[in-house]
């Protein structure tokens, strides 16, 4: 059973790990649970569940929320580590674990529960595909606006546990706000749910939103209740180049500031441009200047409404020092929205090292610390590229260069240099996607808002054996 080397734990509170004999023995608890060919504890099989390096000893997959609670409850009883795993595509967010012993796979746990298309309300059980969903709801000219990285591969339940966002937060807001219940299983073993299966909730607390963005450290999500969405029947965009980030954020705020209420509003740096928008990308038959910052809005309605849209966008961009602005038709903009969705990842896989922050401030502060994130990654040397999401949240990635040697400790500096903004800029930073090799150095965490005594407290209702996902949450959770 694997055990984090740095975690910060005694050897009374970590154990001395489990003999081949135990596994054995829990394997066949396992087994007597979901059957003998849903428990696996052969290498090869459990390296492919591995989180930053550690390798679990056994492989369980349920097939429904009863299952799910009984292997729950035997790995609490024997004092296992449990992390829950979707398709995995996003099991690099957060910290190496300290403890690791049963992957709990819970890709049999699928389908769609109920759902009302006139109530604009769907149930979804957890290992359910987020692009399964999609075609469901599509089918009834509904959407989740879930427009997370890794979409076409990750699991609805996966995609709240990671807590990564969407270029459409900007009007539909993040899964907080459209997901109205759930049901899990906490770490004694015992099945809950919270919230409900309407869009107007009187249950009482809405525990089910801790859920999102928790990595799997207080429960296992086995069901989600969400708030659906009417599909529009056109969906386009504007694009309007500047030749710099001061001039481009100036323009996001005149949107802003206009009755128009756009899906998305993006801001891309050249670099950002250069490496995802070049001749073999889909949009590639736009002709960007790749030389200069581009502002995207993305909007969406009737024909006339997409229309409207942009005539005054149009209006409005001959008022600024705009390079050039161009519409940009619903292919085009599809294809533009996947690049925007999957942006994070892209950036994570953009060099052999890359580092992906997340900074996220007011939009009055935006420019400010934009200008002071860009001078302290040039002083590191090391190229960089720049993501804005909604006029309030920064994604930028240092790029190592290839066998850079020195390149943790010039992430290290920005890394430092950054977080001196804290409290001037009153930001909420962590690192996205990092080598988990710098995970431990780095921190992580080291700069998010919150409370620790609450977020303990919280932790210990929910978990309190710390069965789930032992420290990969904030503050070693």
């Amino acid at each position: 059973m694997w055990r984090n080397p740095h975690s910060h734990q005694s050897d009374a509170q970590s154990g001395d790990g489990v003999s081949s004999a135990a596994t054995s023995t829990v394997a066949s608890r396992f087994e007597i649970v979901v059957g003998n060919a849903n428990v696996r504890t052969q290498l090869a099989t459990l390296a492919e569940f591995s989180v930053d390096g550690a390798i679990p000893s056994i492989i369980a997959q349920p097939e429904n929320a009863e299952q799910t609670a009984e292997i729950v409850r035997i790995a609490a009883e024997e004092k296992l580590a449990v992390i829950p795993c979707g398709a995995r595509t996003a099991l690099g967010v957060g910290m190496p674990p300290a403890r690791f012993d049963v992957a709990l796979d819970m890709t049999r746990v699928r389908g769609v529960a109920h759902y009302d298309p006139g109530d604009l309300t769907v149930s979804v059980n957890s290992g359910t595909p987020l692009a399964e969903v999609a075609k469901i709801l599509g089918e009834k000219s509904q959407f989740l606006p879930l427009a997370i990285p890794f979409f076409e591969n990750a699991t609805v339940g996966g995609a709240i546990a990671c807590g990564l966002d969407s270029p459409l937060r900007h009007f539909y807001g993040t899964a907080r706000d459209f997901v109205i219940g759930a049901e899990f299983v906490d770490g004694t073993g015992a099945r809950a749910k919270s919230g409900g299966r309407v869009v107007k909730n009187v249950t009482g607390y809405d525990f089910h939103k801790l859920l999102n963005g928790s990595l799997g450290s207080l429960a296992v999500i086995t069901r989600i209740n969400f708030r659906t969405f009417p599909l529009q029947p056109a969906r386009r965009g504007f694009l309007a180049s500047f030749s710099d980030e001061a001039r481009a954020l100036a323009f996001v705020r005149e949107v802003a500031q206009t009755p128009l209420t756009p899906t998305l509003l993006e801001v891309l740096s050249p670099e950002f441009s250069k490496l995802f928008l070049t001749e073999k990308s889909p949009v590639a038959s736009l002709r960007l200047d790749l030389q200069t910052w581009t502002v995207c809005v993305g909007f969406e309605g009737s024909t006339e409404v997409c229309e409207r849209y942009s005539r005054d966008l149009t209006r409005l961009a001959r008022t600024a020092p705009t390079q050039d602005a161009i519409a940009v038709l619903d292919t085009q903009f599809l294809s533009l929205l996947e690049i925007l969705r999957e942006a994070p990842a892209l950036m994570s896989r953009a060099a052999p090292q890359s580092v992906v922050f997340r900074f996220a401030t007011l939009p009055a502060r935006l420019p400010d610390l934009l200008r002071a994130l860009r001078s302290f990654a040039s002083s590191s040397w090391m190229p960089s590229t720049v993501l804005i999401r909604s006029g309030t949240i920064v994604y930028l990635a240092v790029l190592p260069r290839e066998r850079d040697e020195s390149a943790l400790k010039q992430v290290a500096y920005f890394w430092k240099s950054a977080c001196s903004l804290r409290a001037q800029f009153e930001i909420n930073a962590a690192i996205l996607f990092c080598p988990a090799a710098w995970k431990m150095e780095l921190g992580i965490w080291a700069h998010v808002s919150g409370s620790m005594d609450l977020e303990r407290r919280i932790k210990n209702a929910f978990d309190p054996s710390d069965t789930f996902a032992p420290g990969r949450f904030v503050g070693g959770i």
